[in-house]
């Protein structure tokens, strides 16, 4: 027995590990369906199917033949996609193909006018032709002994997604994919006109673009989406410097929290713009038949906006309300929606397909704390490669910026403008002159990118600009330590002071993705004012479960000289002894 078919020996259950996402706790049918026809291609007995999985195949289809997502009982029509993959485990289960003249009724009625098929007669969210609906049609059809009501309208539209590079799009005049060329192909060979479709002319241009030509004088800055927007403003501004961040989206910041960080920017000269970039936690919308959805709420605003409610927790939604609600106040503060994440590609095609077409979605997430790299664990994300610009999006957890150093120093969003501005930003989103970059650790320290070709052209010309590592590809550049002035006034500071002034030290520490901290990479040596060493204590906090979540060292001046004053930290790197001295300069 090979060591693929173990693995599948005793996968005879549902496969629950992705169903906290939808409101129902249903985990993606797609998911559940390839869990048989997996088993039935290794050979495996059906009889050894759990109940449980057989019965979450057998309670989503319909009555007019179709499955979905949801159970009957919970309302919706079926989807083209799913009803493809429930005819096929119907036959993995070893159950008869009954409903069959229902069914194929149901399949020929998704075909549209223009020949492709969408995912269901009269769908209203994301109706759109594509070629994987129409492969998936056209298979289910052939697997039920029928065929298309308008076969040649189906040639047609197939033959149309073919682009001088000799692929095929998912719609007329998209880039090619090879999903796209896969579904096209098998498409036309199921209806046995593979040759027919093949010989015939290759077009003679690629499809257009409307991208404006990009002007030679530009320049690259860089975006962080979803970055801290906790703990101290000080310290974030500090690692806007160091690491080249002009625009700065404050994930779920508290009221005055971007305010105290954009005024200690402009105090200190740091050319960095400061904006609400907020995951509004415990919203979600329902799509019938295909399930409600959480993390469907990632945000951004122009500075000094107010980007309206969140729409958390205000009861149940339909996808189409939520756009309505949601989007109406965002576009009063120059604002957008971006798409973070969604395990259920059928789902998640609909919203983005209706973004494509209406508007909704401005963007879409690429490398993410979490996930090296969304497109290559959900490649289905491809096929809006030149329709939906490329973001990273850092999602940050903790509650210090200072213990995120190491994501914020691993990827960013690039984008092309004249100066780094919210203005340039929207320009350039509008235009698509954005890059997704990463190099860090789970790269490899090798450079992965997102974008257009000739905008990451661009950018590769002008790597001076953005390149945030040095002559070795691991030699991150990241601050060591950082250095703080707290007054009694500053309410996002830990170790704030009662009276006069407190100077506050922190080291760089390995910490984990949620803020907890881990090995120590560098140690304070000594700390010195104007020249003249002073005293420091250590401190450090906990979360409820005991985790070390901040560690810091703090000399307390209650009663500081007026004037000008110089903090020096000397620090020493653990891993080579190099001494770093990181300096403060204030004024009492």
């Amino acid at each position: 027995m090979t060591p693929f078919r173990e693995s599948f020996v005793g996968w005879t259950g549902l496969s629950n590990d992705t169903s906290r996402y939808e409101e129902h706790r249903y985990p993606p049918f797609q998911l559940q369906a390839h869990i048989l026809l997996c088993r039935q291609l290794l050979g495996l007995p059906p009889a050894e199917v759990s109940p449980n999985l057989r019965n979450f195949i057998l309670e989503r289809r319909r009555p007019n033949g179709s499955f979905n997502q949801v159970k009957v009982e919970d309302g919706g029509d079926g989807h083209v996609m799913h009803t493809w993959w429930g005819l096929q485990s119907l036959a993995a289960l070893g159950l008869p193909l009954d409903l069959r003249a229902e069914t194929i009724r149901w399949l020929q009625a998704c075909q549209l006018p223009i020949g492709g098929f969408t995912y269901a007669p009269g769908a209203d969210v994301g109706a759109v032709d594509d070629v994987d609906y129409t492969w998936a049609a056209l298979r289910a059809l052939h697997l039920l002994g029928a065929a298309p009501v308008d076969r040649e309208g189906a040639l047609r539209y197939l033959a149309s997604l073919r682009n001088a590079d000799g692929g095929f799009g998912h719609r007329p005049g998209w880039h090619s994919n090879p999903t796209a060329c896969y579904s096209a192909l098998d498409a036309v060979d199921t209806l046995g006109e593979r040759q027919r479709i093949l010989e015939k002319p290759v077009p003679r241009t690629q499809p257009a673009t409307t991208r404006p030509k990009i002007a030679q004088d530009l320049k690259v800055f860089t975006l962080q989406v979803q970055a801290p927007g906790s703990g101290s403003p000080s310290d974030a501004v500090d690692l806007a410097a160091a690491l080249t961040i002009h625009l700065w989206g404050a994930k779920n910041a508290k009221p005055g929290w971007i305010a105290a960080a954009q005024a200690i920017a402009k105090q200190r000269g740091v050319p960095v713009t400061f904006f609400p970039a907020n995951e509004e936690y415990g919203t979600h919308a329902a799509i019938g038949g295909l399930g409600d959805y959480n993390h469907i709420s990632d945000i951004m605003a122009a500075p000094g906006k107010d980007p309206g409610p969140s729409l958390a927790g205000t009861g149940p939604l339909t996808w189409k309300e939520f756009r309505k609600r949601r989007l109406a106040a965002l576009e009063q503060a120059d604002g957008l929606l971006y798409w973070q994440f969604g395990d259920n590609e059928e789902y998640a095609r609909a919203v983005l397909d209706e973004s494509v077409e209406r508007g909704g979605y401005a963007a879409i997430s690429t490398f993410h704390f979490g996930n090296p790299d969304f497109p290559n664990s959900e490649p289905w994300l491809y096929r809006y490669y030149g329709r939906l610009p490329f973001i990273t999006l850092q999602d940050a957890h903790g509650t210090e910026a200072w213990w995120w150093t190491d994501v914020l120093a691993g990827f960013r969003t690039l984008f092309l403008g004249t100066e780094p501005t919210w203005e340039a930003w929207r320009t350039a989103l509008k235009n698509n002159w954005v890059a997704a970059v990463r190099h860090d650790a789970l790269s490899h320290y090798q450079t992965w990118r997102h974008g257009m070709p000739e905008v990451l052209e661009f950018m590769t010309r002008r790597e001076d600009q953005w390149r945030w590592w040095g002559d070795r590809p691991e030699a991150i550049r990241r601050p060591h330590a950082v250095v703080a002035v707290i007054r009694p006034e500053d309410p996002y500071e830990a170790g704030r002071p009662e009276q006069g002034i407190a100077l506050r030290v922190r080291c760089w520490s390995d910490a984990t993705t949620q803020g907890v901290l881990k090995q120590e990479r560098v140690r304070l040596v000594r700390l010195e004012l104007d020249g003249r060493p002073i005293e420091t204590q250590p401190a450090h906090s906990r979360d409820p479960r005991g985790r070390l979540i901040d560690r810091y060292h703090r000399a307390a001046l209650p009663a500081a000289p007026p004037g000008h004053h110089v903090v020096s930290a000397l620090v020493e790197r653990l891993d080579d002894r190099t001494l770093v001295v990181v300096q403060r300069e204030f004024e009492v």
